[in-house]
């Protein structure tokens, strides 16, 4: 295979990767837990703290207007990277579980009844499950549920059915245990003629693929920094305008409002509006710069390097472990993003980490916050490894070693 990235070079600028544990070189394979940072990231944020650091949006001295300049740049970066015509639209949250949760929140409470609709489905995180359980308590709402293929694609055959009379779909674009890409532009065409809205969980998704958030059609669009080669503690809401401006804030106090009386407040205009408190300023300048990364890369070039890595990694975890290995999720590469939850015969998720943990393989065992999922493939967990621009062939061979090890010692 010639790889497209230089995955040598890319590897170089991420310290963490730069390290041996047990007498081997570290192979990371969980970035769709949570990717590594480049040195640029860092760098970029240790920089903001040496140099500019100043609360946003309150200071007129210079250093508070070079950080609130700053922070807003991140939001014009974030809005051209998912194509998004207005910065305004873009909401920094904490995470895409804040985002998802601001939505559930503030447009369920003012727009959901009794008796109203959610469409979820079954290959949906956590993160996109519960809020809409939680709402539909309050409300008394309907909570409806698109099925999954024995490939874990979603089964659309009866959609119009289950979007008949639905307020809300949410659901996810790319799958964090298939690693199913969903037909978003026909999700979003169904929930349009059944007059819902779509919420679109895209943490897995743009990362990986470019992203057109108004060719996507969703309405609200949500993904989490630490999954994108930027730091914790930041997350993206995108909306339409119209939408965010008919909401009523999620979280009050400082920061969020035009004026407070004793009778009463006014709320900001989108985005401050949902911005309660000091925000994550430091992680929207490392989120900016792990996005200049992405775009010095090429997002094509990424998910032209993961569909190759992946479909090689399947080829030899095949060849090595036959029919001792169960990969969840589509056959084709094309179909998937890089995330291979695997089946190990007669051995524990948690176990088959442990053992690749000896060979300095790092692996997520567990229900990846998808139990719902897991139930219908009949496990209660798998070994889920995942691959990111810098993986390559080296280390699908150290993961498909460590397999044959875990598989052989339990064997004994």
């Amino acid at each position: 295979m010639t790889n497209a990235l230089d995955v040598s070079a890319i590897k170089k600028d991420f310290p963490v990767l730069d390290q041996v544990q047990n007498g081997r070189r570290l192979v990371f394979l969980d970035s769709a837990a949570s990717s590594q940072r480049p040195s640029q990231v860092i760098d970029a944020m240790s920089d903001f703290y040496n140099t500019t650091y100043a609360n946003v949006h309150r200071g007129v001295y210079r250093l508070a207007e070079e950080s609130t300049n700053r922070y807003e740049h991140a939001r014009r970066n974030v809005a051209r990277f998912i194509g998004a015509q207005n910065p305004n639209e873009v909401v920094f949250t904490k995470n895409a579980t804040e985002a998802v949760n601001l939505v559930a929140n503030s447009w369920g409470r003012a727009n959901l009844r009794a008796g109203d609709v959610i469409v979820l489905s079954m290959l949906e995180h956590h993160a996109n499950i519960v809020p809409w359980q939680m709402i539909a308590a309050e409300r008394g709402a309907e909570i409806r549920w698109i099925p999954v293929t024995p490939d874990g694609q979603l089964d659309l055959s009866n959609l119009e059915s289950l979007m008949d009379g639905a307020n809300v779909l949410a659901v996810t674009a790319m799958s964090n245990v298939t690693g199913s890409i969903t037909p978003v532009e026909m999700l979003v065409s169904a929930a349009k003629a059944a007059g819902a809205i779509t919420v679109l969980d895209a943490c897995q998704y743009v990362p990986h693929l470019p992203t057109d958030v108004l060719a996507l059609g969703a309405d609200f669009v949500c993904f989490s920094g630490h999954k994108m080669l930027g730091p914790s503690g930041i997350g993206v809401l995108w909306a339409r305008m119209e939408l965010l401006d008919a909401m009523p804030p999620f979280m009050g106090g400082g920061g969020m409002i035009l004026n407070v009386t004793v009778d009463g407040f006014t709320p900001d205009a989108p985005p401050g509006r949902f911005e309660a408190g000091t925000p994550p300023i430091a992680e929207a300048i490392g989120l900016s710069a792990a996005i200049d990364y992405l775009d010095d890369i090429g997002m094509e070039e990424i998910r032209a390097h993961e569909v190759s890595l992946t479909a090689y990694a399947m080829r030899k975890l095949t060849s090595e472990l036959g029919d001792s290995l169960r990969i969840l999720g589509p056959s084709e590469p094309a179909q998937r993003g890089g995330v291979l939850s695997i089946e190990l015969d007669g051995v524990h998720a948690h176990d088959v980490s442990q053992v690749l943990d000896e060979h300095a393989v790092c692996i997520r065992p567990g229900h990846h916050c998808a139990k719902p999922l897991m139930k219908h493939f009949g496990v209660a967990a798998t070994a889920r490894a995942s691959f990111y621009m810098y993986n390559d062939e080296s280390d699908a061979d150290a993961l498909a070693d460590a397999l044959v090890a875990a598989r052989d010692f339990f064997a004994l």
